[in-house]
């Protein structure tokens, strides 16, 4: 493998990254609910009513006045919110004590737009069937993002929404186009909102180690760039999501025939009182790719790749006595691919790559602290010198507490082991031909984290 140094810069970097927070005060203002009316235990996970703002293209408007005439309805004011993340993170990297130059072993701060986040989005209602979405990265180059028109208008009065939603994205892959259950599916929809991004320079498995414990699906690194349109039709007892897009996001611009294809179904239903749904996912064909998107990275440039893969999930919310609690789980399964074949971008290796995820939290003081907890048991995709596929695996645990809806503190650590980790050097990358008196063992990595949206 080749060897890539991970700084204590790009670690920071990656922890504090969190595209699309969709706790926001944008909707919040236009609807003139509270940001609990539409989120689960804490931003940003999504109840039943959170679903159904979402189902309908964002177009719900409460106490904020419109703006109407003959086909216009549109809120009064222009609603837009700032994201803003900061903290620490510290991993098991061994410390340089040199006293000049520092890397994630001795750990370090991160303020906004500084390695933290500052973003900011518009959004809101457009008609009243159409609703729009984007995020502004402030830090660095500012750019957007993200962003989406959700045009789903609803079919008489059967409570049926059906319609199309074009969308382009750097780094949330094909399922940004409609996707609301909280397993990860998306990266955004978790129990954690310690994302950062799946895929880019850093050793497979780092960069992303918070949210690749809690989903399969980001485990394979389906969070990629995406340019498509979705085709979802939707009601209160699921959605069917299907996207033709490609994968080269919208940072580089590129024109290209939308070669892959998303497919999205979940079903929501009712388990003795629990809030449940079970869904299913396949990404197939292949698409142009920039280069950051691959698994692992292995181009520089923009390159044919497929984009093939399929995952299961479910998630059941409730109430344990008086907590509110969530369970989740994902399986995911991205295949090699084959040596006549465009490389798989949610593959780099030689052997099959899977993931088995379960998760769980209990709001231990609802609607002001949570405990979680999750589990990964993963095939790497990796070969050791025998051809047996490396295993990957993490133990994550987390706990959150809200100073007020729109702040919210997270304690994270993750622990990562297995024979993909057995081997690894001063910087993490699994290298077992290179081992030296300075290996650390498996990945270790503590974050603390503070968001504040206004």
């Amino acid at each position: 493998m080749k060897k890539i140094v991970l700084s204590l810069a790009g670690v920071m970097a990656a922890v504090a990254f969190a595209p699309e927070a969709s706790a926001l005060p944008a909707f919040a203002r236009q609807t003139g609910m509270a940001c609990s009316a539409c989120h689960f235990q804490h931003f940003p996970a999504l109840n039943s009513f959170g679903r159904a703002f979402k189902s309908g293209g964002f177009t719900m408007v409460g106490a904020q006045g419109k703006i109407e005439g003959d086909r216009l309805s549109i809120p009064d004011t222009l609603n837009m919110n700032f994201l803003a993340s900061m903290g620490y993170v510290k991993t098991n990297q061994n410390p340089n004590l040199s006293g000049v130059t520092k890397n994630a072993g001795n750990g370090g701060f991160y303020l906004p737009g500084i390695a933290g986040e500052a973003s900011l989005f518009v959004g809101g209602r457009v008609s009243d069937y159409a609703g729009w979405l984007s995020e502004i990265t402030l830090s660095g180059a500012a750019a957007i993002d993200s962003g989406k028109l959700a045009i789903l208008p609803e079919i008489g009065s059967s409570g049926i929404h059906a319609g199309m939603v074009p969308f382009a994205t750097n780094g949330q892959g094909a399922s940004y186009g409609f996707e609301y259950l909280n397993t990860g599916a998306n990266a955004i929809h978790s129990i954690t909102n310690t994302v950062g991004n799946a895929l880019g320079s850093a050793p497979l498995g780092q960069k992303s180690e918070f949210i690749n414990a809690v989903s399969a699906q980001q485990y394979i690194g389906t969070a990629t760039g995406a340019d498509g349109v979705a085709a979802v039709v939707n009601s209160d007892m699921g959605f069917v999501n299907i996207t033709k897009f490609n994968m080269s996001g919208m940072a580089t611009g590129q024109q290209a025939t939308l070669g892959s294809t998303y497919l999205r179904v979940a079903g929501l239903f009712d388990l003795a009182g629990w809030d449940s749904a079970l869904g299913f996912q396949n990404w197939s064909g292949s698409s142009l790719n920039d280069g950051s998107n691959v698994n692992p990275a292995a181009a520089t440039s923009a390159i044919m790749m497929q984009s093939k893969a399929w995952a299961i999930d479910g998630q059941m919310q409730g109430t344990l006595g008086d907590m509110p609690t969530g369970f989740y789980f994902s399986y995911a399964r991205a295949p090699a691919a084959a040596t006549n074949e465009a490389p798989n971008a949610f593959n780099g290796g030689t052997l099959t790559r899977s993931s088995f995820n379960i998760d769980a939290e209990i709001g231990v003081i609802p609607e002001v602290a949570t405990i979680g907890a999750a589990i990964r048991r993963a095939s790497s995709g990796v070969a050791d010198a025998s051809n047996n596929n490396m295993s990957d695996n993490a133990i994550y645990l987390t706990a959150t507490y809200k100073f007020a809806q729109n702040m919210l503190a997270r304690l994270s650590w993750v622990d990562q082991t297995g024979s993909y980790w057995n081997a690894v050097s001063t910087n993490l990358n699994p290298n077992p031909t290179n081992l030296t008196n300075t290996q650390v063992s498996g990945s270790k990595v503590t974050a603390i984290n503070m968001y504040v949206l206004f």
